[in-house]
């Protein structure tokens, strides 16, 4: 399967509830009018795009529409699609070209955090990486054992304590290793408890911390992983968490299991966090790195290569 079929399988859900609904919309329409935008802003606020994004597309198709002399409601979908693309542009390239650079992942319990690093690992090991994980979420026993089967499942090695142990600690050693076995990405899980937002932010500067010493020129992702499938509430945990760890990304996971992809763009739009990666699938290489005009294609069917 190509990577634009991948995604656009991946992306089926959200598109028979989006894309369709909005077909539906053109086809109803014999002219581009005020009643057009405002039934196109209420189908782009139910498919989970968010009240302030689906005004911002809204208004920004309008000046499309005006500026290009369109007045057949059909033209306006291939303008839509357009619009969206150029919203979600920008910064979707993993910034990593140090040797070491490290990637943090954060994320809630039960959004793929863990499942996300292993095909993360995976992918950059298959761009020919070398790579390192640290098993830095030390607050679940379950968190380590299962990185454990990811490293072997992507043939990386992992670095690991013990349940309870210091997650600066694990990065420490996780960056020396990576540093004496001539790793290119070092990749470290670490705990997301949002419930306190203070010991999150303190175990995260204590992270940084060792990260500036022992590392003190290398490139830094911070990753949030998202749960695609929980709509706006992944809108607001990306909120909270890039108040709380200064976030300079997003991995929205499960996007092959809802409806609700839409969420995409207003994480986007409102918090200008670039998505870096996106999951459509079960297999430890349906984790792709994110291309906004595949994925605004996808959403309407429409390959683009």
């Amino acid at each position: 399967m190509g990577f634009f079929q991948k995604i656009a399988e991946g992306l089926r859900k959200t598109r028979e509830s989006m894309g369709q609904k909005i077909d539906a919309l053109f086809g109803a329409f014999t002219k581009i009018d005020e009643s057009l935008f405002e039934e196109l802003e209420e189908a782009l606020i139910l498919s989970d795009v968010g009240a302030v994004t689906s005004s911002e597309i809204c208004s920004r198709l309008r000046s499309r529409v005006k500026e290009d002399g369109v007045t057949d409601p059909v033209q306006v979908r291939g303008l839509l699609r357009d619009v969206i693309a150029n919203m979600l542009e920008g910064e979707e390239a993993l910034h990593i070209s140090t040797k070491p650079s490290v990637i943090l992942v954060i994320g809630v319990n039960g959004v793929g955090k863990t499942t996300t690093i292993g095909k993360l690992a995976a992918n950059l090991k298959g761009e020919g990486k070398r790579v390192i994980l640290g098993a830095a979420d030390t607050f679940r026993a379950a968190a380590i054992e299962q990185l454990q089967v990811w490293a072997d499942r992507a043939g990386v090695d992992l670095i690991k304590h013990g349940e309870g142990a210091d997650p600066a600690a694990v990065v420490f050693d996780a960056i020396a290793a990576g540093k004496a076995r001539n790793a290119d990405v070092i990749i470290c899980d670490t705990a997301g408890r949002l419930h306190n937002k203070k010991n999150l932010m303190d175990e995260l500067a204590k992270i940084s911390r060792v990260i500036s010493r022992e590392a003190p020129d290398c490139d830094v992702e911070v990753l949030l992983v998202l749960d695609a499938t929980t709509g706006q509430n992944a809108l607001n945990q990306a909120r909270q968490f890039q108040e709380a760890a200064g976030v300079t990304g997003i991995i929205l996971t499960k996007l092959d299991g809802t409806a609700r992809g839409g969420v995409v763009i207003g994480i986007k739009s409102e918090l200008n966090l670039p998505v870096k990666y996106i999951g459509v699938g079960e297999q430890i290489d349906d984790l792709r790195p994110f291309e906004p005009a595949a994925f605004a294609a996808a959403l309407f069917q429409e390959e683009k290569e």
